[in-house]
């Protein structure tokens, strides 16, 4: 397949970078690297993947880098995305529903993104019911399975919001 457009070239070219990049470090899996890689990155595979690159990796989480970055204040949310850019414009609850409506439509295969956006949607003052709403009703658009997983997703970080004793 000939990449059509620059969008195209550029992940034709990321592509053969990781396949060059498995070969060099475990020539063994290279050609199960590069299909898994052909289907989206599995948190398994980034585990596989951080372990290839460094064994002491083996028991990487890409969930504790995330327990890293703060949740910004609904003030800041929106000050950031929110009524700064317009008076009039959607405040910061609405926009990060909005992106978690587009990250459901991806298939919520940034699961990062989707937690992260989820966080700061119920710190903007999104309700629980708001969320799953929201996510919901991508179903039509996204499919059962890309909803079932930012439900998911989702659900996890309400329910570590429910642990949480502040």
């Amino acid at each position: 397949m000939t990449a059509k457009n620059p969008f195209e070239q550029m992940m034709a070219q990321s592509q053969a970078m990781a396949e060059e990049i498995a070969k060099s470090v475990n020539p063994a899996k290279a050609q199960e690297i590069a299909q898994e890689m052909a289907k989206g990155m599995s948190p398994a595979m980034a585990q596989e993947m951080a372990k290839g690159f460094n064994p002491a990796m083996a028991g990487f989480d890409p969930k504790t880098i995330e327990s890293l970055w703060p949740t910004m204040s609904k003030e800041a949310m929106d000050m950031w995305f929110g009524k700064g850019m317009s008076k009039n414009g959607l405040d910061a609850k609405t926009r990060l529903l909005l992106t978690i409506a587009g990250l459901t439509m991806q298939g919520a295969q940034a699961e990062t993104a989707v937690r992260m956006a989820v966080r700061h949607a119920m710190e903007a003052g999104a309700t629980v019911e708001e969320i799953a709403e929201t996510i919901t009703q991508m179903s039509m658009f996204a499919g059962l399975p890309a909803t079932n997983k930012a439900l998911e997703l989702a659900r996890d970080v309400m329910s570590d919001n429910k642990e949480d004793p502040a």
